[in-house]
């Protein structure tokens, strides 16, 4: 399996010196000897990526492939002036260590984009990202390790777990960013009157619970055991210079008293929409994303890395390739590698079920 994939990247002739590398879980326990073997057959010694449940890729004049529940990989390289890059090890909570290794570096190249990998069993995770977004002045993309086997490996250089690594660019290396989602409103616009933490008691005034029962009477085969699986409650984060209404996860829901535990904190006055997954939402919304990063008639890239959500994927697109076969329609001959995650990281927060998507011009 590696020697074909070292095979097919013929670095020798292009003076690589870059590669993404993404593994199914099947291979997690042998990421470290497909790690020397790639580094020895290929000579590139600077590698990041990570395992996930399932890996995708479409490469030019191919069809789209991906794999979920099988041992498969994929793997690009690129070349890149030397300083031009920074491959960085995990950052577990504090930055001291990271500031002294990298403080002059970043001070000199002003990095703009990171491609992060991050163990979804660190619980600071949520402020390492928005403290690593903010270290770094860069715009962050990637997603967090998905593994059924018991260890969430992660490439920096070596094999690596725990916190979150990756590498950063710097500000002369051209780049776009998507993120795009899987879920619609059901309902009108709503504003939250009531909430403690993560839990949402009032909406408009009536018990939340009440509220997201009555917008999904129309569909008759929702119930409430499902709530937590196919229903979200959408809120508006900020995305950049931007605001988008984003689907978060409900934990769990209180029938007696009407309450619902979110997957994050919520305040009093936000705005909120009940949401559900949705395969025709999601595909428009890829392709609209596609749009706005790949204009039509644009087709200088070079490559592209694409993150995708476990909830995406066959279960939501019925295929674990059809998403990568969209883009590829979008990118024509550029090849996209990449890897369904357990979440999502775009710009400074960790996301569900979204796709994230990272085109290098």
């Amino acid at each position: 399996m590696v020697a074909q994939i070292s095979e097919r990247l013929d670095v020798a002739a292009h003076g690589d010196n870059i590669g993404l590398l993404y593994a199914t879980d099947y291979l997690a326990r042998h990421l470290g000897e497909i790690l020397t073997e790639l580094r020895q057959s290929t000579g590139i010694a600077d590698w990041v990526g990570t395992v996930g449940i399932g890996i995708g890729a479409k490469l030019a004049g191919e069809a789209a492939v991906g794999h979920f529940d099988q041992p498969a990989l994929v793997a690009m390289v690129g070349r890149l002036p030397p300083d031009s890059f920074r491959v960085f090890e995990p950052v577990h909570g504090a930055f001291g260590a990271f500031r002294r290794e990298y403080g002059d570096w970043l001070a000199r190249a002003h990095p703009l984009l990171g491609i992060v990998h991050g163990d979804p069993r660190n619980p600071l995770a949520p402020s390492i990202v928005t403290d690593l977004a903010e270290v770094t002045g860069s715009f962050l993309v990637g997603g967090m390790t998905s593994s059924r086997a018991g260890i969430f490996p992660q490439v920096a250089q070596r094999v690596v777990e725990g916190g979150f690594s990756g590498v950063l660019f710097a500000a002369g290396v051209g780049a776009a960013t998507g993120l795009t989602q899987s879920c619609a409103p059901i309902g009108p616009p709503h504003r939250v009157t009531g909430a403690a933490r993560n839990l949402l008691t009032e909406v408009d005034g009536r018990p939340a619970l009440a509220v997201l029962k009555e917008e999904l009477a129309p569909h008759s085969e929702a119930s409430l055991e499902r709530i937590g699986w196919d229903c979200y409650v959408g809120l508006e984060d900020h995305i950049g210079t931007g605001t988008s209404l984003m689907a978060h996860g409900i934990l769990g829901a209180d029938p007696d008293r009407g309450w619902l535990a979110l997957d994050r904190t919520v305040q009093i006055g936000a705005n909120l929409s009940f949401m559900r997954l949705s395969r025709e939402a999601a595909e428009a919304d890829l392709r609209a994303m596609l749009a706005r990063v790949v204009p039509q008639g644009q087709r200088t890239a070079k490559g592209a890395v694409y993150f995708s959500c476990t909830r995406r994927g066959p279960q939501l697109f019925g295929s674990a390739e059809e998403e990568f076969g969209i883009i590829g329609g979008s990118l024509g001959a550029v090849p996209v590698i990449g890897f369904f995650g357990s979440a999502e990281i775009c710009y400074n927060r960790i996301r569900s079920f979204t796709g994230v998507l990272a085109v290098f011009f």
